[in-house]
């Protein structure tokens, strides 16, 4: 595609916005207040992003209600009713909708469209846009805000088209659901997702068959309802909330401990840890000690604490064993929330498969194959996760100035410009980038409405200034990319394989894929961007 390409007058836009969930929506409505024109386009078929995809069983937020939502509008915050501490997917999804409706956005949205291709045209100073629905939009500005978690991986176990029964990706769950009361159901994957799904449905099936490769440290949830005193209580807090999360480490209404862990005699740190797993929330993770991340004694320590909460829930020891994380460290690789997981392992219908040393051989025409032996299944869902932070700009097929591919980049060395920009992409913006907090380590909502801000920022500098475009030059980049690395080496997280490091993706670099310094750290380096009008940056 080429400055020879014609584009229908009808499909040149100023921007071109690809999602429609928590950064989609809210990046349409920035852009539209500077008056340009705007279209978003979206795979799935209406609004929500990663809550419209993920309705699988059990599918909840892990963020505190009162902070996983949008901060612009105090009529908006008025309004809204969360109905709990941890609002579960439909919640979420009906909040989005209302967003949409309210500030009528669905008329700038093209659903059920996936990007194809998208070429920087150097000649017009535009982004040629294909997509599988057969349109070529034309714009000046491509912000990508696809999400984080948001390229399924579905790993090719052999013969699956030979099985007789259902098998869905919780990222892809049916939009009519699945009927899974009274059948033989296999889960592979206990991340965060199989989790929820697992603790859901064990009741309901008649066999649950676990298939476990690596077990975790999950905390459990305090999920508490509001009625209309609390959520009163909660709003008398927003104005300090606002503030709060944009400047704590991980954009939570919550910071790390003042004191020192090893400081504290045996006695102290117990009781600490014990009144900080109370309040059921990450805040174990990202709110107690900081050393968890970069000290190797007190993360032992901590690691121990978890697994004896482990080992008293279940009631089997050879099976509570099973279930205990070794390999790793506590924190060093995403810590799920759970509401009765490792309960459901003594119910008598319920049989945990450990398929680390021995993998998951393929499908049969009844079921899954591991060691030689043959579990019957009706249905197997896949919580195999995703190709995070990068996946889902690498399957868009971009190229940048001079033809150069991103997903060829990001096959040989992760980079980006505070995880925003990418040298070589002119107006590309990736919200939900890698090299950024909100690759994953930070409340999402936080983070991806200060990354929103600074995108309409820069859009917004470069119409004052008469620019056309705006891409990091070399040296910023290396510049970013070599404290991000710095940063992540500091801490114990590169020792765990993880897709925290691309780990779960064969031949992806190894890089930590999320800025761990700080989200309060790093919005200092976005602001000092913006307050040296963009120094190390190359506009024209």
């Amino acid at each position: 595609m080429s400055s020879t390409t014609k584009i229908d007058q009808n499909a040149e836009y100023d921007a071109i916005v690809v999602g429609a969930g928590v950064a989609g929506l809210y990046q349409l409505y920035r852009l539209r207040e500077l008056g340009l024109k705007v279209r978003s386009l979206d795979a799935a078929g209406a609004v929500g992003g990663t809550w419209y995809w993920n309705r699988y069983p059990g599918a909840r937020v892990d963020s505190q209600s009162y902070i996983y939502q949008y901060w612009f509008s105090d009529e908006l915050l008025e309004e809204w009713d969360w109905s709990e501490r941890f609002p579960a997917q439909p919640e979420t999804e009906r909040y989005l909708n209302y967003v949409a409706d309210k500030f009528d956005l669905r008329k700038d949205i093209q659903f059920n469209t996936t990007v194809k291709s998208a070429h920087w045209d150097a000649g017009r100073s535009r982004w040629l846009i294909t997509t599988d629905q057969g349109d070529t939009f034309a714009a000046r500005y491509f912000v990508s805000c696809a999400g984080m978690l948001s390229a399924p991986v579905a790993l090719p176990f052999p013969g699956r088209e030979t099985f007789k029964g259902q098998v869905a990706h919780t990222a892809r769950w049916p939009q009519e659901g699945i009927d899974l009361a009274g059948k033989r159901v296999g889960v592979i994957g206990t991340g965060a997702t199989g989790i929820q799904v697992i603790q859901t449905i064990a009741s309901q099936v008649a066999e649950l068959k676990v298939f476990q490769r690596t077990p975790q440290y999950a905390v459990p949830m305090r999920n508490d309802t509001y009625d209309d005193a609390a959520r009163d209580a909660w709003r008398a807090k927003y104005p300090e909330l606002r503030e709060q999360v944009h400047h704590s480490f991980v954009g939570f209404d919550f910071d790390f401990e003042t004191e020192n862990y090893l400081d504290l005699s045996p006695e102290e740190r117990k009781a600490a840890l014990e009144r900080i797993w109370a309040d059921g929330s990450l805040r174990f993770w990202v709110g107690g000690f900081q050393e968890i991340l970069t000290d190797e004694e007190v993360n032992a320590d901590v690691s121990e604490f978890v697994r004896d909460k482990i080992r008293a829930r279940v009631k089997d020891p050879a099976i509570a064993e099973k279930l205990v994380p070794y390999s790793y460290g506590f924190g060093t690789a995403r810590v799920p929330l759970e509401t009765g997981y490792y309960d459901a392992y003594n119910r008598d219908n319920v049989e945990l498969v450990d398929v680390s040393e021995t993998p998951i051989e393929g499908f049969t025409e009844n079921g899954l194959l591991v060691g030689g032996k043959e579990y019957p299944l009706d249905v197997v869902i896949l919580a195999t996760g995703f190709d995070a932070g990068t996946g889902a700009l690498s399957r868009m097929d971009i190229h940048g100035r001079d033809d150069r591919s991103l997903t060829e980049l990001w096959r040989k060395d992760i980079r980006s410009t505070l995880g925003l920009q990418v040298h070589g992409f002119p107006n590309l913006f990736t919200v939900a980038g890698p090299l950024a907090p909100s690759t994953a380590f930070c409340n999402m909502a936080t983070c991806l409405q200060q990354q929103v801000d600074w995108v309409t920022d820069c859009i917004a500098y470069l119409r004052k200034e008469g620019l056309k475009s705006i891409e990091p030059g070399a040296e910023k980049e290396e510049w970013w990319v070599q404290h991000h690395d710095e940063t992540a080496n500091a801490t114990l997280m590169m020792t765990t394989n993880s897709w925290y490091t691309g780990a779960n993706i064969e031949g992806k670099p190894r890089r930590l894929l999320s800025y761990i310094g700080g989200v309060d750290e790093y919005r200092k380096f976005c602001d000092e961007a913006k307050t040296s009008h963009y120094e190390g940056y190359a506009m024209s």
